[in-house]
């Protein structure tokens, strides 16, 4: 349900502004809200205006912002590791602190930008380690000479090789060799042996055909082959040894400092979100003003608390909510334990309008109703409510996991209930072992009976919604749109009652007073709901017809049930028969789950909600440590 909300002001002495706030944080159930009452400021001090910070106050404010910028740019060059909670006093140490954070970002950022380096050296030295592995086997143990040059290169793809072959020949008249490797990592590599006075030429070729050179750092120098891969190998060796060392003294660093500098940011939020709230007041020569809201049902604990704490001088007063006020309104959802779980499905929803309704209760009520209908299967209720019951002691400290498994649990009963009406466990397993008949009805033969329930439920649930939506519209005064509403169900029954009597339901003669009304009534359908009201009533008609999906889905689910026990059965062996059986009906049990949420889910959103819920809350946002 949507909280009741009361529009208050708290007024009191000037010097005892900051500590009032200090206790409404405290408390958390007041939201601020300067624009709650409108007040025309005036100049003068004896007149209301905004609260003025006072030069220290300003100076104070920008030196936590800076320093909360310094603490943030520290802590996220260190590593984030698990550490312990600090309990020094925060406000006792911010101006050490301030004096040891730039000195400690400059050794972060100092040891952060080394070991950047180091990692990229690193993975360069992997490269050339994989280049050179695969050389090692072609240039054996022959050095450089100063007539000959090596030129390494990666190849794409292996097609290119030929063309390669081509181009070089022709430029050095046959007087190359090309050898080709595979590297460890799967890459086609190359190495090509030339003359050096003719290389220049052969690389200027291979920029133009697009094929990279590898090219070795200075400190390679002169080196051949073999020495390269020592040399690779070393370093390696080196620079894993430094970014360990690195990697080291920055975990220790993080797990001294980051206790002290996350406490002392958390109370930097802490005390600039208390000076924020400070300029949102207003002030005369003597007084302070708050206005904002509260849950009236804490508007008592608020009062006692207020005066226990100042006495007399702060007042507490509950200001009238107009109608302009309405759209300013914070929204608050509360519901009862069962309900409660189900706020995750309307969080996925815009709030609701202060003046509208909480779209929980009514998923709460009817959405685990649809997803039994739909599901219909006692042995896959089992399944899942034992699923939903391990979940949710699983993960008990999870909220939203432990919300959707209770969620589960309770839709799975529901198709554990009507999976005993319609006979279904895992599919016809009962008629087949047992020759059990339903109880009521047998969805996969009683096809047009189940579709008439589809669109009864449909009927009586897009009804339901038509009547809160009048409702609603005559609480906020909106009598033609109201109207429009109550037009719509009148004509709804009129066309259910035309159809009741040409299938004999109905006496036949009530048939023609059903035409007349319709016929008398659409020209206040014009009138209360514009010249789109017949295609707005047509589409209430559509979406009476859009809830035949809860059969339409269940029978997918019937059939495929249906299928997975013929073709156990036509395996001929009892083993064979129930792995087959079972991976078709584990697979039909996790559609089970998410086909019947989503369009039960898709008829509150689209079909039911639009009926009545009025959208663009604000979000309850109280004052809190």
């Amino acid at each position: 349900m949507i909280v009741r909300m009361s529009k208050i002001e708290v007024a009191g002495p000037k010097d005892l502004l900051r500590d009032v706030l200090e206790r409404l944080r405290g408390l958390g159930v007041f939201q601020v809200d300067p624009e709650a009452v409108k007040i025309k400021e005036e100049g003068g001090e004896e007149h209301v205006r905004s609260f003025a910070l006072d030069e220290e106050t300003a100076v104070e404010r920008l030196f936590l912002e800076d320093l909360h910028a310094k603490i943030d740019d520290l802590l996220s060059s260190l590593p984030n590791i698990a550490v312990r909670e600090s309990y020094i006093d925060a406000e006792t140490v911010v101006q050490i602190v301030a004096n040891a954070v730039p000195r400690h970002c400059s050794h972060s950022h100092e040891l952060s930008e080394r070991l950047d380096v180091l990692v990229k050296e690193r993975d360069e030295l992997d490269r050339y380690g994989i280049f050179l592995g695969a050389m090692a086997s072609l240039v054996g143990s022959a050095r450089e000479t100063p007539d000959l040059e090596f030129i390494g290169l990666t190849i794409r793809e292996p097609d290119m090789v030929p063309r390669l072959r081509d181009v070089i020949s022709r430029i050095t008249d046959w007087k190359y060799e090309l050898q080709t490797d595979t590297a460890d990592d799967g890459s086609l590599v190359g190495l090509i042996t030339v003359e050096r006075s003719i290389a220049d030429r052969v690389k200027g070729t291979l920029h133009d055909e697009q094929v990279p050179e590898l090219t070795f750092p200075a400190a390679f120098g002169s080196m051949n082959f073999p020495e390269k891969i020592a040399y690779v190998k070393k370093r390696v060796l080196e620079v894993d040894g430094e970014i360990a060392t690195i990697r080291d003294e920055l975990a220790r660093f993080a797990k001294r400092w980051t206790p002290l500098y996350r406490n002392v940011r958390a109370w930097i939020d802490d005390r600039l979100a208390l000076l924020r709230t400070t300029a949102q007041a207003f002030e005369t020569k003597m007084c302070f003003f708050i206005h904002g809201w509260i849950p009236s049902r804490d508007l008592a604990g608020l009062r006692s608390s207020l005066a226990g704490a100042y006495g007399q001088p702060v007042v507490v007063d509950e200001l009238e909510i107009r109608e302009e006020d309405l759209e300013r309104v914070p929204i608050a959802l509360r519901n009862p334990a069962y309900f409660r779980p189900f706020e995750i499905l309307t969080s996925l929803l815009p709030l609701p309008a202060y003046t509208s309704y909480d779209p929980t209760p009514f998923i709460g009520i009817f959405f685990p109703i649809f997803f039994g209908i739909i599901l219909g299967d006692a042995g896959y209720g089992i399944v899942l409510a034992i699923l939903a019951f391990w979940a949710r002691r699983r993960f008990r400290t999870e909220r939203m996991i432990r919300d959707g498994a209770t969620i589960l649990f309770i839709s799975a009963c529901y198709a554990l209930l009507f999976g005993v009406l319609f006979g279904e466990f895992f599919g016809d397993l009962p008629e087949r072992l047992f020759h059990l008949q339903p109880l009521v009805v047998e969805r996969r033969t009683a096809i047009v009976p189940m579709l008439l329930f589809s669109l009864a439920i449909g009927i009586g649930h897009i009804l339901l919604g038509l009547a809160l939506g009048a409702v609603n519209a005559f609480q906020r005064n909106v009598k033609r749109e109201a109207l429009y509403k109550l037009l719509s169900i009148v004509i709804i029954f009129a066309i259910l009652a035309i159809f009741a009597s040409q299938f004999g339901i109905f006496p036949s003669v009530l048939s023609r007073p059903a035409i007349l009304l319709i016929l008398f009534l659409t020209p206040l359908l014009f009138f209360s709901g514009g010249v789109l009201a017949p295609l707005e009533f047509l589409k209430n008609i559509g979406n009476i017809i859009s809830y035949v999906r809860i059969t339409a889905i269940g029978l997918t689910s019937v059939l495929l049930a249906f299928v997975a026990n013929e073709l156990g059965g036509l395996t001929g062996d009892v083993v064979t028969g129930v792995v087959v059986a079972g991976l078709i009906h584990a697979l039909n049990i996790v559609l089970g789950v998410f086909s019947p949420s989503i369009h039960s889910l898709r008829l509150h959103y689209v079909e039911f909600f639009s009926k009545f819920i009025e959208h663009g809350g604000r979000k309850y946002e109280p004052l809190r440590r």
